[in-house]
């Protein structure tokens, strides 16, 4: 049974980082396409970074490249977010999400969901 459990959401200043992580079970993290959402109030759900299961690409939305990072720990089978110079534009609920054969950042590949957990950036 695939289960993923998102967690480091919090409220933090512009400028600030904050770090995401996404433990994941019941699979296998190198042999799924695995990816970071976000959605905002009154905005759907976008892609932020994904790691595509047909070749380990990895794939940023162009508004957080530069600031953002994704790895994983394939020991503990965690991903992370690494979000530096937040900007209150990045306020939303990120969710981790992964997929067997995923190979894009577009949410709708995406089968399995994480419960989310909010990043809120004050001005």
């Amino acid at each position: 049974d695939v289960q993923l459990q998102a967690s480091g959401g919090g409220l933090v200043q512009a400028g600030g980082s904050l770090r995401l992580s996404c433990a994941a079970s019941g699979f296998t993290l190198d042999k799924y396409a695995i990816g970071w959402f976000r959605q905002a109030p009154g905005k759907e759900r976008e892609g932020v970074v994904c790691i595509s299961s047909l070749d380990g690409r990895i794939s940023y939305a162009d508004s957080v490249k530069g600031r953002f990072t994704i790895s994983s720990d394939n020991a503990k089978n965690t991903v992370y977010l690494q979000m530096n110079s937040l900007k209150p534009e990045d306020t939303a609920v990120y969710y981790c999400a992964t997929d067997r054969l995923a190979t894009t950042c577009l949410a709708y590949e995406y089968d399995d969901w994480g419960q989310g957990t909010l990043v809120t950036v004050s001005s």
